[in-house]
C-alpha cells in the first residue's frame, strides 16, 4: 500500500489536471459557438453557389470554357489534408491522418510508391505526421488557422487552382472533418479539381429544359463565378474543421475531467483506508507497549 505522502501527492496532482481541463473545456466551449456560427452560416451560401455553378456548367458543351473540369490522365495527385495545429483533441488529428493513408493507398496505390502524390498540409498536426513518414509535404500553408479569414483561405486555394490549371497536378482531393454536433464529426473525402463530370451529368440531364440567358456572355461568367465557387467552397472545408476541432476538444477534455473526478474518488478512498491503517497500526504499538511495561 503506497505511504500517505504519495497518496497526498497524487490527489494535489489529479486536481491540479482536473483544472486544468475544466479551464480548457470552457475555453472550447467559448471558441466552439462561434466557430460553429460561422461553419453554420456558410453553408447554405456554399451550397447555393456551388448548385449555381453545376447547373452553368452543365449548360456548356461538353468541356468547353471550364478549364476546371478537364479531365486528364492522373500522373500527379495532391491531397490536401485538413488538421488542428494543437493536440487534446482526442482523436481528431491522428483519424483524419489514418483517413489520408488509406485512401491514398487505396486509390492512388501506384502513384503513391512513385511518390507522385503530394500533401498539402494544413494545420500543424497534419504537417508533423507527413513530414515523419517522409512523403512529399506543402508546408506553406499549414498556419492558416492562426488567421483564419477568407483572404488567407483564399491564398490557399488559388495555389491549388493555378497548380491544376499549370498542369502540375492532374487530380485534387480534400480531407477534413465535417461538423455535425460537439460530438460528432465525420470525416469527409471530396474531390476538388476537376470539378466531377458525373455530377454536371446529373445536373444536366435534370435541367435539360432550362434555358439559361447569359449577360454579358457565358465565358465570362464562367471565369467569374468558377473561380469563386471554388474558393468557398474550400473556405467552407476549413471552417467545418476548425468548428469540429472545437468541439472534439471540448468533449476530450469534458472526458478527461469526469476520469479525473472518479481518479480522485479512487485516490481518496486509498488515502482515508491508508490512514486508518496507519491509526490502527499505531494503537496496536501503543497496546503492545503498555502491554509490556504492566508486565
Amino acid at each position: 500500500m503506497p505511504s500517505l505522502k504519495e497518496v497526498r501527492n497524487r490527489i494535489a496532482s489529479v486536481n491540479s489536471t482536473q483544472q486544468i481541463t475544466k479551464a480548457m473545456k470552457m475555453v472550447s466551449a467559448a471558441k466552439l459557438r462561434r466557430a460553429q456560427d460561422r461553419a453554420m452560416k456558410i453553408r447554405p451560401y456554399a451550397e447555393k453557389l456551388n448548385g449555381i455553378l453545376h447547373n452553368i456548367s452543365a449548360s456548356l458543351e461538353d468541356g468547353a470554357d471550364n478549364v476546371y473540369a478537364e479531365e486528364r490522365e492522373i500522373k500527379k495527385a495532391l491531397v490536401v489534408i485538413i488538421t488542428s495545429d494543437r493536440g487534446l483533441a482526442g482523436a481528431f488529428n491522428s483519424n483524419i491522418v489514418k483517413t489520408a493513408i488509406a485512401f491514398v493507398e487505396e486509390k492512388y496505390p501506384v502513384l503513391a510508391a512513385d511518390k507522385k502524390v503530394d500533401f498539402l498540409c494544413i494545420g500543424k498536426k497534419g504537417a508533423e505526421a507527413f513530414t515523419k513518414r517522409g512523403e512529399n509535404t506543402n508546408l506553406d500553408y499549414q498556419g492558416l488557422f492562426l488567421n483564419l479569414s477568407f483572404d488567407t483561405a483564399r491564398a490557399a486555394s488559388e495555389y491549388v487552382m493555378k497548380a491544376f490549371l499549370n498542369g502540375q497536378y492532374d487530380r485534387v482531393e480534400v480531407i477534413y472533418n465535417e461538423f455535425k454536433n460537439v460530438a460528432t464529426q465525420v470525416i469527409r473525402t471530396e474531390q476538388f479539381l476537376p470539378i466531377k463530370s458525373q455530377e454536371l451529368s446529373a445536373v444536366k440531364n435534370a435541367d435539360a429544359e432550362i434555358d439559361f440567358i447569359f449577360e454579358p456572355s457565358k465565358v465570362e461568367i464562367v471565369k467569374e463565378l468558377i473561380p469563386k465557387s471554388l474558393k468557398v467552397q474550400f473556405y467552407k472545408y476549413l471552417l467545418e474543421s476548425n468548428a469540429s476541432e472545437h468541439g472534439a476538444r471540448m468533449t476530450a477534455m469534458d472526458k478527461a475531467t469526469e476520469n479525473a473526478k472518479e481518479m480522485l474518488k479512487a485516490l481518496k478512498l486509498t488515502y482515508n483506508r491508508s490512514r486508518q491503517a496507519a491509526i490502527t497500526k499505531e494503537i496496536l504499538e501503543i497496546v503492545g507497549g503498555a502491554e509490556a511495561l504492566s508486565n
